[in-house]
């Protein structure tokens, strides 16, 4: 072994080192490894150029970038509302299916995160008994297609890198969608294990926000319990004002009417799930300036506008700006948003209008705190835009008419044209440590290559695995794979150990495939611990749960995932 092979095993396993036992960001221990790689002179910068311009990974980019904008769109967020029941089994169908297919087709990550409140709001069961099966519904539904997680992105990424064509769009659904199912069934029997807790308490300042129930409305004639107003997340149903009567406790039983103002408290930052409920509007659109950025603000001691209500101010024309919230410490605000009378201290959450700033009386009346931000919906044409033409990508990719990246280009330049995103947002969301992460695990195995230690370990191989049964050498891929996955993040697992599963491919004369596919599902298989996927770590932060919480559920749904796909592998290619 020369002093490059040692060099680069060096990296190698000082990268993995870092992963597993530091808490330092892997896109930095990746960028930190291609930095010596390319200090050393083991790979060149052009490499680190085409390993930039890979095509799986450009795909990816786009698709994260898309996904952006499909999680604007309403569906998720209004089916969520109304995924609870008073029956556990219906609840848990109901959100594992939801879950599970959606999964296939939609970012997994942002899936679990539009339905997490939801189901830390329910009434019925405690939120800790769903949100490990949702988390879990979303690995498993992420593995059904190609586009379902970045992991399979990321091992396409390598396959293209190797002169392999690369997935189809439907080689990963029949081990998915079977091992899946069989799964999200023995999670239910299992139901029993999952911890019944206390939900975690939230550390957002409440603010009262105003809605008004307009003609059309689809909350008219219903109660509050079918229009599911008590599911929304991080905002609860406090009061409501009818023909200038303030009704509190509102029961579950209260028939919605027209004209009604509801009173929630909460997090002002989920006001979205507010404006996705047709004919609900809020305080400050009617004034027609609600927008993304809202301003924060405190009333000064000296302001004169103390012991005013906002109605009787006119607070409009005075500041160019209108109220969307109201916050006050220490004691709970009561009635119509218009109607309370201001006092020193109390927050106010502000749409403002363009003359904002040059406002004279600001000063006077105001301390200005920060900005805030809000996701507006989006216009029913830019719904139908955004959700019809990703469906139709995906339709042309499945069906081999039109390749996936060229598709989901021509896509977002619709989408920006169409005004549901911007370039500015795109380049907020472009996921630069994702990036980084990839190219430089491929330029690590670039490297590997390069100074002959794939094939120094291939000829070290040889006497153990030159007899060995393919199916036997896929397990050892695959349970390698499981075991990194857990300690690491799925995406730097699977980039790791595909040159690993590559080199013994090519020593057993295997076809590659397979190990290509037991590397994608392996790396995606975290169920034992709350750190390997980020859908796990969603839910274990959302809720008070342990470890132990984890691998009570996690190590059979584990096993039995893990038989089920490797079972298929084998009666598929060997």
């Amino acid at each position: 072994m020369d002093v490059n092979q040692i060099m680069v095993l060096g990296v190698f396993f000082s990268t993995i080192f870092a992963l597993v036992a530091t808490n330092t960001r892997p896109s930095t221990i990746f960028a930190a490894a291609m930095l010596i790689l390319l200090v050393t002179q083991q790979i060149t910068f052009d490499e680190i150029l085409q390993n930039l311009t890979n095509k799986g990974l450009i795909t990816l980019i786009l698709l994260l970038l898309v996904s952006s904008a499909i999680d604007k769109t309403a569906l998720i967020k209004q089916i969520g509302r109304k995924l609870i029941a008073p029956s556990f089994a219906l609840s848990y169908w109901r959100l594992f299916g939801l879950t599970f297919f959606s999964s296939a087709l939609l970012n997994n990550t942002a899936v679990v995160a539009s339905l997490i409140g939801p189901v830390k709001q329910n009434q019925y069961h405690p939120s800790s008994r769903l949100l490990i099966p949702l988390s879990y519904a979303a690995i498993l539904g992420g593995t059904v297609t190609l586009i379902g997680t970045s992991t399979n992105l990321i091992v396409d990424s390598f396959l293209q890198e190797h002169g392999h064509p690369g997935f189809a769009f439907w080689d990963f659904t029949l081990y998915g969608l079977t091992a899946g199912l069989s799964c999200g069934l023995l999670m239910f029997v299992l139901a029993s294990l999952l911890p019944d807790i206390a939900n975690k308490k939230t550390d957002y300042r409440s603010y009262i926000v105003e809605a008004e129930v307009e003609a059309g409305s689809e909350l008219i004639g219903k109660s509050v319990e079918d229009n599911h107003l008590r599911n929304l997340p991080e905002l609860f149903l406090v009061e409501i004002v009818r023909d200038r009567q303030l009704i509190t406790p509102v029961s579950p039983d209260f028939i919605i009417e027209q004209g009604d103002k509801l009173i929630f408290s909460g997090n002002v930052q989920k006001l979205d799930n507010l404006s996705h409920i047709k004919g609900l509007t809020m305080f400050a659109e009617a004034d027609g300036i609600l927008r993304e950025n809202l301003t924060e603000v405190i009333i000064s001691n000296r302001a004169q506008i103390i012991g005013q209500t906002i109605k009787a101010l006119g607070f409009r024309a005075l500041f160019d700006a209108a109220v969307v919230a109201i916050r006050r410490d220490g004691e709970q605000l009561s009635g119509k948003l218009g109607e309370i009378k201001l006092q020193a201290g109390d927050f106010l959450l502000l749409a403002t209008g363009p003359d904002f700033q040059t406002r004279q009386n600001l000063s006077k009346n105001f301390f200005i705190l920060s900005e805030q931000k809000i996701t507006r919906p989006l216009s029913n044409w830019q719904e139908w835009i955004t959700m019809g033409g990703f469906l139709m990508v995906v339709a042309l990719s499945a069906t081999d008419i039109l390749s996936l990246g060229i598709g989901l280009l021509f896509f977002a330049a619709v989408l920006i044209a169409a005004k549901v995103t911007s370039n500015g947002e795109i380049k907020r969301n472009l996921p630069l440590n994702l990036i980084v992460v990839i190219v430089g695990a491929l330029s690590l195995a670039s490297a590997l290559e390069n100074v002959g230690v794939i094939s120094m370990s291939t000829e070290m191989l040889m006497p153990y695995l030159s007899d060995t049964n393919w199916f036997v050498a896929l397990i050892v891929v695959y349970v390698a794979t499981l075991l990194l996955t857990e300690f690491v993040t799925n995406n730097a697992a699977a980039a790791l150990m595909f040159p690993f599963a590559y080199g013994v491919a090519g020593l057993i004369g295997a076809p590659l495939m397979p190990f290509a596919l037991a590397v994608a599902f392996a790396a995606s298989a975290s169920f034992i611990s709350p750190y390997g996927y980020q859908t796990n770590l969603l839910v274990y932060n959302a809720a008070n749960y342990r470890f132990s919480h984890f691998i009570k559920i996690g190590l059979p749904i584990s096993l039995t995932y893990s038989s089920i796909v490797l079972i298929l592998l084998n009666m598929t290619y060997f």
